[in-house]
């Protein structure tokens, strides 16, 4: 997507485009700035304190998937990494690391 797939502004807002990885680094030029979450991670924000928005986890597109070829399919490395991946242990790894800011998948699903 870049400005020019905007089809409506009627508030006249000023869209200016940034590579995603430079964009934490422009806040202070910015008033607002839509940031990949992996993004500000790195830029030491969190974004479940930070953000004035977030989007949903329940049914995101964008959600990351565990993806193989069709013939490893029932590999079980693969199977057992799909299990270790939605694990409880995982899910609390990831809760009390990233703070809200990672939703684990067994919580995407009640949001």
């Amino acid at each position: 997507m870049t400005p020019e797939d905007i089809i409506d502004n009627p508030k006249k807002i000023k869209i200016v485009q940034i590579e995603s990885p430079q964009i934490p680094r422009s806040l202070d030029d910015v008033d607002a700035a839509i940031i990949n979450g992996n993004y500000a991670l790195e830029a030491g924000l969190v974004p479940a304190k930070d953000a004035l928005g977030l989007e949903s986890a329940h049914q995101n597109p964008y959600a990351n998937l565990l993806v193989t070829r069709p013939e490893l399919a029932k590999d079980p490395r693969i199977l057992q990494l799909a299990k270790d991946l939605t694990s409880p242990q995982v899910a609390d790894f990831i809760r009390k690391n990233y703070q809200g800011s990672v939703i684990p998948v067994a919580d995407s699903q009640h949001d």
